[in-house]
């Protein structure tokens, strides 16, 4: 958890989040508008345009609490213990078994059940 005290965001930080949107919208508008341009210029001057409207973004506290959020997000990934190859290939085949399991009990009961409709209606 974090001890930082929350900032209300203001009218300044919708204004940025709007010049941000903004400027994507536009980025994507250029981007098929210099369509006889070749495609590498266009992407590139499209990356360009993103990275401008992202660092708009990060400008604002809800952008910040964002970021602060992958940043946090990443930290508890790395924490995490991630199963050997060993351990994930004997769970895959329990998980295999189990649904083989399962759907030869459903089917037996599945049988039953239409023998069982069969006598009773002839």
């Amino acid at each position: 958890m974090n001890a930082k005290s929350e900032v209300a965001s203001t009218g300044r930080d919708t204004a940025k989040l709007l010049v941000a949107v903004f400027l994507l919208i536009g980025g994507i508008a250029l981007f098929y508008l210099f369509e006889e341009y070749s495609l590498l210029l266009r992407v590139l001057g499209l990356l360009a345009i993103t990275g401008g409207a992202i660092a708009v973004a990060l400008q604002s506290v809800p952008g910040r609490n964002v970021w602060d959020f992958a940043v946090a997000a990443r930290t508890e990934v790395r924490k995490v213990v991630w199963p050997s190859r060993q351990e994930t290939i004997q769970t895959t085949l329990i998980v295999f078994a189990m649904v083989l399991l399962i759907g030869i009990v459903l089917w037996l009961f599945d049988m039953m059940l239409m023998a069982i409709v069969r006598s009773i209606t002839g």
